[in-house]
């Protein structure tokens, strides 16, 4: 059976109802489960979880295995919201061919409903014949993670006017390449407001503004639970990783000074069948004089 209740065709016309689009990350299946029940329309399992789960500098040394593994993890627990996977760097970047092969992978073998790539202009072709064999594709423009270095590191894009158009036309250069939604991330604002105006399909921000058709956050940035560093566009709702060590450190403790377990969390045995088993064992019982 399905877990799929959000269509690719609720994200569309969520825009044209003026509905904001709400989309987080997940990487296993307690944080998929989460993110469904609270009813969030989008779960991305984004290739950022080589930085905030497995202690990667950046995105480039994730592979499709990688991506597959963790895919599999969020559908299991994931009910009700579109779940997309991301392609992960040199999964779509060497030829057309093996870009549709990979995508096809991460839904064949990973359950995911859509994939996601980085690129504007220079992948429109890729991502159209992606497309064209049934893979529902979701773009991603502005700061792209898996070439940030080329881009002068974590930085905000589109700082200048040039910049900025060659954003809007990447954005144009996808939809009609067929993407159903766009990711626009660390742009100016009144930018991101421009983005959004000059395409029909959803454009979902991050650090690009109130004046999207939606917004998507790294799920660890959000919670505090990845604090190696935050990117000044995330609003961290909680500190989980502060909860998280006390309760590390009062667990320690209570080891240490035979606090746990309790009897409340051992296991018991009668006095009869702890008396025979001594007996077999010929444990002597101790003088009691």
């Amino acid at each position: 059976m399905s877990h799929q209740n959000v269509t690719i065709l609720d994200i569309q016309q969520a825009k044209h109802k003026g509905r904001k689009l709400v989309m987080v990350t997940a990487y296993d299946y307690p944080f998929g489960l989460m993110a469904a029940e609270a009813g969030v329309d989008i779960v991305l399992v984004g290739d950022s979880l080589g930085m905030v789960v497995m202690g990667l500098d950046g995105t480039v040394a994730v592979t499709m295995e990688h991506m597959i593994h963790h895919i599999r993890a969020v559908v299991r627990g994931c009910r009700g919201p579109l779940i997309i996977g991301d392609m992960p760097f040199m999964s779509y970047n060497t030829s057309i061919r093996e870009a549709i092969h990979n995508a096809g992978r991460l839904l064949k073998e990973g359950g995911c409903d859509a994939v996601k790539l980085e690129g504007g202009v220079d992948f429109a072709s890729t991502v159209e014949a992606i497309v064209k064999a049934g893979i529902p594709l979701q773009g991603h423009i502005g700061l792209t993670p898996q070439t940030a270095s080329a881009l002068g590191g974590f930085k905000m894009q589109g700082r200048d006017a040039a910049a900025a158009k060659r954003i809007i036309e990447d954005a144009r250069a996808l939809e009609n390449a067929g993407v159903f939604s766009i990711i626009l991330e660390a742009v100016p604002a009144p930018l991101g407001k421009l983005v959004a105006a000059s395409v029909r399909v959803p454009v979902i921000g991050i650090g690009a503004g109130v004046d999207v058709d939606g917004q998507v956050l790294v799920t660890h940035d959000m919670i505090g639970l990845f604090d190696k560093f935050i990117p000044k566009f995330v609003k961290q709702y909680t500190r989980i990783r502060t909860v998280i060590l006390e309760a590390l450190e009062h667990y320690k403790a209570d080891v240490i000074d035979e606090n746990f377990p309790g009897p409340e969390h051992s296991f018991k045995m009668s006095d009869a069948a702890l008396a025979e088993l001594k007996k077999m064992l010929d444990i002597a019982e101790p003088d009691g004089n």
